[in-house]
């Protein structure tokens, strides 16, 4: 802060060593507004300094009483003005000395200030433009994540969900042989559940036969379809078709196994009855052929065996060989009957019938011999059954049969023949015809449906092969459980009869 006179000279200041000099060089001063009001300017002091100034002309504090205050006073005596002059004298004395305060201040510090924060402006505008291109970055990334993962995750529902409705069964272990993944046909077809494999070693819960095959898989070969009957839980016996196959990683290294158990059952089911259609196409063609052709040699036959009992007198050696030769030619005419209804079985006469009446009708007809053989007769249907659309007649035929051969195996013991008539739960009926005799081996229970199989002395082997032909013809299927010792049962499936049937 200093005061300068006209011809630029400091006489006071607050730094009193600059009082007497001059307040600039080629400073005039002369930036003072109109009516002595005060004017600014921006003056650049050389080696990077600038100062704000503002100027007026000088003008001394008054105090109430029109006095100026101690130094005040003093000053003004030294430059030749009354201290109690007036206003009018105070400016014109003003004019006078032309008497100008000017005030400074460095803008040094704020011009610093300000650039720093310019600097620091920008810098911040770096850091959040280069924060907000690594925002959106982010979040581009974070887009293909999440949407990588949404795909991911389809991806593995859709790879479980095929995996887990494979039809065959799928096994598959981890580097140390333990069970990693088991779905449901490969629970179905060994008999455990997921719970009770899982990370277990498949030596201590597969057959020996198929933890052998690891032997070649650990020598790098593939096994594909190979075909072996495997013992599984509860001693179930089950013909299966095995492929298996070392799982390796993009770079070689040893991951896990991979092993598909197929269930040959059904398959070799569907290939019995081919063969046994195609046994039975045989021998209906032939009996079709043949029947009518030996029948009417056996009537000439009877006729001549018939003739010639008559020519011998009672109890003749020649007569009894004629009676004999009339009885062979009955039970051969009878085989022949059978081989042409087998011929026929296939002539239905189907229409929606009741069947509690016909197994009660047909259960009647075997009372005498039951009674005979002191056998007890049991039949059990279960409500809500459907009708079966059924030829009564054949299905009687079927029935009769089947008590027939239950009360012969039962023989003169006595027993019991149950029958039961129930839904089977996929839209059709189930005849269950059981008894309590001795039983069927197990290595002839695939034989019984075979025509000419038997194991009655006097049998013809067509009954079971007529019963299962009719029922085959009904649309339905006859299935037979034994046990020996303990009797046998069979199963017949037939369909219920529709609005399209009927």
């Amino acid at each position: 802060m200093a005061i300068v006179n006209q011809d630029g000279i400091i006489v006071a200041d607050s730094e009193p060593s600059r009082i007497g000099t001059a307040f600039r060089k080629g400073s005039t001063l002369i930036h003072i507004g109109p009516d002595y009001k005060e004017d600014w300017e921006l003056v650049d002091l050389g080696g990077g300094r600038r100062v704000f100034e503002v100027h007026r002309y000088f003008r001394p504090l008054v105090d109430g009483e029109g006095r100026h205050p101690g130094g005040m006073a003093d000053m003004m005596r030294r430059h030749g003005l009354s201290p109690g002059g007036s206003e009018d004298d105070w400016f014109s004395a003003q004019n006078r000395l032309r008497l100008k305060i000017v005030v400074g201040l460095d803008v040094t510090p704020f011009e610093e200030a300000a650039r720093t924060d310019i600097r620091t402006t920008i810098v911040l505008a770096a850091v959040l433009l280069v924060l907000g291109f690594g925002g959106l970055v982010s979040l581009f990334w974070m887009q293909n994540y999440y949407s990588a993962r949404q795909s991911l995750r389809d991806t593995s529902a859709f790879a479980d969900e095929v995996v887990a409705s494979l039809p065959v069964g799928l096994v598959a272990t981890d580097r140390s042989g333990r069970v990693s993944f088991f779905n449901k046909a490969a629970e179905k077809i060994t008999g455990l559940s997921l719970e009770a494999v899982a990370e277990k070693e498949t030596k201590q819960l597969l057959p020996a036969s198929l933890c052998g095959l690891q032997a070649k898989l650990a020598d790098g070969l593939p096994i594909t379809e190979q075909e072996m009957e495997c013992r599984f839980a509860g001693g179930r016996s089950v013909p299966v078709s095995v492929s298996a196959s070392r799982i390796v990683n993009e770079v070689g290294d040893f991951v896990g196994e991979v092993m598909i158990l197929r269930d040959l059952g059904e398959v070799r089911r569907l290939q019995g009855m081919v063969r046994r259609q195609e046994k039975l196409a045989a021998l209906g063609g032939l009996a079709a052929g043949v029947a009518h052709e030996i029948r009417n040699p056996l009537s000439a036959i009877k006729g001549l065996a018939t003739y010639f009992s008559g020519l011998f007198v009672e109890g003749s050696e020649a007569r009894d060989a004629a009676k004999v030769m009339a009885r062979e030619v009955d039970r051969l005419n009878r085989s022949i009957t059978e081989l042409l209804e087998f011929a026929r079985v296939t002539d239905l006469k189907c229409r929606s019938t009741d069947l509690a009446g016909l197994l009660d009708r047909s259960l009647k007809l075997m009372q005498p011999d039951a009674a005979a053989k002191n056998i007890r007769l049991d039949l059990a249907v279960t409500e809500g059954g459907c009708p079966a659309w059924v030829d009564p007649d054949r299905l009687t035929q079927c029935l009769l049969n089947l008590y027939l051969n239950a009360i012969e195996a039962m023989g003169e013991d006595g027993g019991t023949l149950s029958v039961h008539c129930a839904p089977n739960g996929s839209g059709g009926v189930r005849i269950t015809v059981a008894d309590t005799g001795r039983g069927i081996d197990p290595q002839n229970l695939g034989r019984v449906f075979d025509p000419y199989y038997t194991t009655k002395k006097s049998g013809t082997g067509l009954g079971l092969a007529i019963v299962h032909k009719i029922i085959e013809a009904h649309g339905g299927d006859i299935i037979v459980e034994s046990t020996p010792g303990r009797g046998s049962a069979f199963s017949i499936r037939l369909p219920c009869s529709s609005t399209e049937d009927r």
